[in-house]
């Protein structure tokens, strides 16, 4: 059983993964000592390259850190939580809250990444205040469904390849979304994971005298405190009026947006998340109580995206990403290019964790390869696609948001995630390049 094979990968992860701000650190060193011997960049280069790109990041930190308070600020109002509660409710058993988690989660980002994330997150906080399931591993099933975004419908790369003017426009054209995410073989890897990575999920559910559990009330949100209504100032913070006023304005704002056939995005999300919280928490007091509670979890991104920022310059400017992925290209076939397109994202996803920007670095090798090879280019893109989801499930970047959410560290679930990412590896690789 799976449970059984889960044990030495969760006792490796908790005993050697360190905390995700001294992975990155080391992460950070690996890159410069692999620019400098495999790049021939000189130190001082290299550090320059580093420090420039240090910032390249700050929108999307800033961004990441908004998933994180309003995807919590909107699941603490009342109505989300008693939602959470009575979908969780569906669960009558450990096994079922890990199924269910899963798909959600599936669906979710599937629909788009960052609501994947933070939807998965709250609702395996919900279950866990019903139901007594492995904690550990209700997180990692919710982080799981994040592996298949970049073949969803927010898909970076098939996104872009369909978009005009994008970047390799000259030298593919355009391919529309039917040939990349609504592709017979996309739908057949989609289909096939929304059935195995749930059921990878539940046969990892450990015994009950090796499962860890979470006091229900630790997970409760604190109640604001009511507070005086003395002074005028008082008044407005627990004015219900000034909040609908400004909360039905975003509203507003949001519904002539999807009617002018605005897409879903990280912004809208963000925008969407926020502007309910503010109307369904009533008063600006209720508001910011829960705000105070939901910035708590977000010092992990503050401090690790900017090292990220740096880690991915130096992966693109010295070379060292480039070269990665022509070594792979170089023995690759017309058949075999797919999988290697994947492999070697998966490998690239592990230093320059975005989705963009891996593509802005690996199609300049892996789109000439597949037309002078006589591949498959959209099936090569696809894999270049999954490849960057896919080792999501070892990389702790991503992960950052569930993990304050649930409260817990990534040594907790990356020893699940680490026994998904093997049986996922296997399954994509096989469509990729047979289906």
């Amino acid at each position: 059983m799976l449970n059984t094979a889960a044990k030495p990968f969760v006792k490796l992860v908790e005993r050697y993964l360190p905390d995700p701000y001294i992975f990155v650190l080391l992460l950070t060193l690996v890159v410069f000592a692999a620019a400098m011997l495999f790049e021939q960049q000189s130190p001082l280069a290299v550090v320059t390259q580093w420090g420039d790109g240090f910032w390249g990041l700050l929108s999307f930190s800033m961004q990441m850190l908004l998933v994180l308070v309003a995807g919590y600020m909107l699941a603490s109002t009342p109505l989300v939580t008693g939602l959470l509660n009575r979908l969780a409710a569906l669960a009558k058993s450990p096994g079922q809250a890990i199924l269910l988690v899963t798909l959600i989660s599936l669906l979710a980002s599937w629909l788009n990444w960052g609501f994947g994330l933070v939807v998965g997150a709250l609702f395996a906080k919900a279950l866990a205040r019903q139901i007594q399931v492995d904690y550990r591993l209700l997180v990692a099933s919710a982080y799981s469904g994040f592996i298949v975004w970049h073949g969803g419908l927010a898909g970076s790369v098939p996104l872009t390849i369909a978009t005009p003017g994008h970047f390799s426009e000259n030298l593919i054209g355009l391919i529309p979304t039917t040939d990349t995410i609504f592709a017979s073989f996309n739908l057949l890897l989609l289909a096939i994971l929304f059935i195995a990575v749930p059921l990878v999920n539940r046969l990892m559910l450990p015994k009950a005298a090796d499962s860890i559990y979470v006091d229900p009330a630790k997970l409760q949100d604190q109640p604001a405190p009511a507070g005086s209504n003395e002074r005028p100032a008082d008044k407005l913070e627990n004015s219900m009026l000034l909040a609908l006023l400004v909360g039905f304005a975003g509203i507003a704002y949001l519904v002539q947006y999807f009617v002018k056939g605005g897409s879903l995005n990280l912004n809208i999300v963000n925008y969407l998340f926020i502007f309910l919280a503010i109307v369904l928490h009533g008063t600006p007091r209720r508001l910011l109580h829960s705000l105070q509670q939901a910035i708590q979890g977000g010092a992990g991104i503050v401090i690790q995206f900017p090292f990220y920022a740096g880690i991915m310059a130096v992966m693109i400017q010295s070379g060292l990403a480039q070269s990665m992925s022509e070594w792979f290209v170089s023995f690759a076939s017309a058949q075999s290019l797919p999988f290697w397109s994947f492999i070697s994202a998966g490998i690239v996803n592990i230093f320059v964790p975005s989705g963009g920007g891996q593509w802005a670095v690996q199609a300049p090798v892996m789109l000439p390869a597949a037309l002078e090879l006589g591949a498959d280019v959209n099936r090569v893109a696809m894999a270049v696609a999954w490849g960057d989801a896919w080792t999501n499930m070892i990389q702790p970047f991503w992960a950052l948001p569930v993990l304050a959410i649930a409260g817990l560290k990534a040594k907790d679930i990356m020893g699940f995630c680490l026994l998904q990412l093997l049986i996922s590896g296997v399954i994509i690789s096989l469509v990729l390049t047979f289906a």
